[in-house]
């Protein structure tokens, strides 16, 4: 077997590979949102994604756009091919009967079922099989795929927190009624970069109070992507309306790894403080969106965190938490923040 060493036109047609996986992020599950390229004398002859609900999977789906073109070529997929018999038979054995050459693979699948004999069979029929050759295109990979694998690792769908604060680190005004509750707090081009991550999640979950406090809808609102609202979830106590999961037991936990047996791989929770704070308390939140907007809430401002973190993470109790992005929306301002290792 002739053994081509990893090239730069690799690194450009992997990450490609991801960035059309990541299309399908929230359209995918139970599956992994993998992105596959068919590439033929430095051609792309095949691109594909995983399909809505998880079928047929990206390589299927670049192979049968390759048609003929795939003998002789270079697949990139963003995640290691399955290997193993489901609905459909294994990515693996469609490479191989297509006639492909190489498969270079951005990142191993954990998926105990796959977890690399995807790249050992392909290796025995033998195919060239570059593995995880770039550790730049590996952490971007990681970071596409890390919904599949929080699920595969920790039983339970990766967790995002999003808060928004006002200047004075409130997220809403205490009491029901006229300029309680829900405050307006960020701008108009925060808002919509936030409804472009709901398009990009399996679920969005509130706490109960505040779907008795305020009614959410929790739909993607940006023209044209409406049809990619996320299932909405409410954890906790509430008559939740038709159209939502519900789960009512206190055992935050417990409620995730149900949501992630029923094929949920990224959970957005939007709040309220109470949710946050024992989410943040329990060890599950795997990164924290935080936004900040200019005006103050003032008296009766409902505070999640004890100082503001924007001013000192140490102070706001998120000791160990790293500041992984800043970014200026202006008048806004956001931080994600991923948790202590």
């Amino acid at each position: 077997m002739h053994t081509e060493p990893p090239s730069e036109q690799d690194r450009r047609f992997l990450s490609a590979a991801i960035r059309v996986g990541r299309y399908q992020l929230g359209r995918a599950r139970p599956n992994p949102a993998v992105g596959c390229l068919i590439v033929n004398a430095g051609r792309v002859v095949g691109i594909g994604a995983t399909g809505n609900g998880g079928r047929p999977h990206g390589e299927t789906i670049a192979l049968a756009d390759a048609g003929k073109a795939a003998r002789g070529a270079t697949a990139y997929v963003s995640l290691e091919p399955c290997n193993h018999y489901g609905k459909t038979g294994p990515c693996t054995e469609a490479l191989i009967e297509a006639g492909v050459a190489r498969v270079v693979i951005a990142l191993g699948d954990p998926d105990p079922r796959v977890s690399g004999s995807g790249a050992a069979r392909l290796r025995d029929a033998g195919l060239d099989v570059p593995f995880e050759p770039f550790a730049d295109i590996r952490s971007l990979a990681q970071a596409a795929h890390r919904g599949h694998i929080t699920r595969m690792c920790k039983g339970r769908p990766h967790v995002i927190l999003k808060l928004a604060l006002s200047a004075d680190g409130g997220i809403g005004r205490e009491g029901q009624g006229e300029g309680q509750g829900q405050v307006a707090i960020t701008g108009p081009l925060t808002n919509r970069l936030m409804h472009g991550l709901r398009s990009r999640m399996d679920a969005i979950a509130i706490g109960a109070g505040t779907y008795r406090a305020d009614h959410p809808k929790l739909t993607v609102r940006l023209p044209g992507l409406e049809d990619r609202s996320p299932q909405r979830v409410v954890l906790g106590r509430a008559d939740a309306p038709e159209g939502f999961i519900h789960f009512p037991g206190t055992d935050l936990e417990v409620s995730l790894r149900a949501l992630s047996e029923q094929g949920t791989t990224q959970v957005l929770v939007e709040g309220g403080a109470k949710i946050a704070q024992s989410l943040l308390r329990e060890g599950l939140v795997d990164e924290l969106v935080l936004l900040q907007g200019k005006d103050a809430i003032g008296k009766g401002a409902i505070t999640p965190f004890p100082a503001n973190p924007f001013d000192s993470l140490v102070d706001a109790g998120l000791e160990g938490w790293t500041v992984r992005a800043k970014r200026a929306l202006e008048p806004d301002r956001m931080m994600v923040l991923a948790p202590p290792a």
